[in-house]
């Protein structure tokens, strides 16, 4: 029923309804210095600030999104981070810090507050986009520093109060991966790599590990720059990509064997494209 939009440039985070006639923009609320990711869960809204690197949390409303007392939160002021995200019961809030090369982990009290965090090291260099399946397994990407060919993904498990290595950082041969999804039944994620257009698939195995079944399970456009947010449909029947650089939009069917077949683009976003989301 709602759309969380970050403005980064503005320093506020838009609220939308979403209905059968499209998007109304209900209101805006200021939320810090440059907000570039938002995540999620049962009402509950936290916001990643990345001018002064810090997390602060709201409630969704019907039209409004109201500040929970108290859940300022500052990270490091070379954290660089990338994404927050909320595990899918709600109960752990996870951040992926480039700058200090670190995933931290914040319990999530009944009253929407942080407790306190648990940080590990990356197993690789700048993680950045990340997805949790349903069983608790997280996936993050690794651009390694935009070494030419050095993308990685790395899993881990999450529990309530810690963030555990399973498999370490599985190359795929491409360039400056980003962003990350995951299948509904859990089996498969998906990374897009911005520096060569291509998108990843990985398989996930009950205990968390990962094996990368095909480097370029998709493609926008081979060997072209700009492949970025990527989203799935809420049925997981459909993947959809965006080309910040081109102003493209790429989408796939996704198979029950997790294969990727193409459905089309279409040309035509505005230059200031940066995200996605489908329902």
């Amino acid at each position: 029923r709602s759309l969380l939009v970050a403005n980064a440039g503005s320093d506020d985070v838009s609220l939308m309804s979403v209905g059968d006639g499209g998007l109304q923009l209900v209101g805006v609320t200021p939320t810090g210095t440059a907000p570039k990711s938002i995540a999620e869960h049962d009402g509950l809204v936290y916001v990643l600030n990345t001018g002064e690197p810090g997390l602060i949390a709201f409630r969704l409303g019907m039209n409004s999104l109201e500040p929970v007392a108290g859940s300022e939160r500052s990270l490091p002021s070379n954290a660089d981070p990338a994404q927050v995200g909320l595990t899918p019961d709600g109960r752990v809030l996870l951040v992926t810090e480039r700058g200090t090369d670190s995933i931290v982990a914040f319990p999530v009290g009944a009253d929407g507050l942080l407790g306190e965090p648990v940080r590990i090291p990356s197993s690789g260099p700048t993680p950045y986009g990340f997805a949790v399946s349903q069983a608790g397994t997280l996936v993050v990407t690794e651009a390694f520093r935009a070494e030419k060919g050095a993308a990685a993904v790395s899993s881990y498990t999450v529990g309530d109060g810690s963030v555990e290595p399973v498999t370490r950082s599985v190359g795929n041969g491409r360039t400056e991966v980003c962003w990350a999804v995951i299948t509904k039944d859990g089996r498969y994620a998906f990374t897009t790599n911005f520096a060569d257009g291509a998108v990843s698939r990985y398989a996930i195995a009950e205990d968390g590990s990962l094996t990368l079944e095909d480097a370029v399970a998709g493609t926008a456009v081979e060997g072209q720059t700009g492949l970025r947010d990527e989203d799935l449909t809420g049925d997981g029947r459909f993947l959809y990509a965006i080309d910040a650089d081109a102003g493209h939009l790429f989408g796939w069917a996704v198979g029950i064997d997790g294969t990727l077949t193409p459905v089309g683009w279409r040309e035509g976003l505005p230059p200031t494209v940066a995200g996605l989301a489908a329902s």
